[in-house]
């Protein structure tokens, strides 16, 4: 790996960047709030070889919003929900809008 290739990674959003400890910190939770969220299967850190959790940017992004939520007195548990059908629903609005762009161009809309 090159330096270029390890600066390109600062700019990805999945990149697992950040450990459990500094992701909680930034987030200002707790480690167990981010392990409750996984064990919920809102978001699935990956591991590092040493088999610590490390999160993307993207991950701390959904976090932030279900800390929010629960902040806002939502148990857990609907409020990873609610941000899975958050998600779907805005899949299904941009599929939607392709389709009718297609339609409209009179070209084929590709599955996504």
């Amino acid at each position: 790996m090159t330096a270029d290739d390890s600066f390109e990674r600062l700019d990805d959003d999945d990149y697992p960047a950040y450990t459990m400890g500094r992701a909680a910190e930034m987030l200002g939770t707790t480690q167990g709030f981010l392990r409750a969220i996984g064990e919920a299967r809102l978001i699935t850190p990956l591991r590092s070889a040493g088999g610590h959790r490390r999160y993307s940017r993207y991950q701390l992004r959904i976090a932030a919003r279900a800390r929010e939520l629960v902040d806002q007195g939502t148990p857990i548990e609907a409020a990873c929900r609610i941000i899975i059908l958050e998600d779907q629903l805005e899949e299904a609005q941009r599929l939607n809008a392709e389709y009718r762009h297609a339609a409209e161009s009179g070209h084929p809309a590709a599955a996504g």
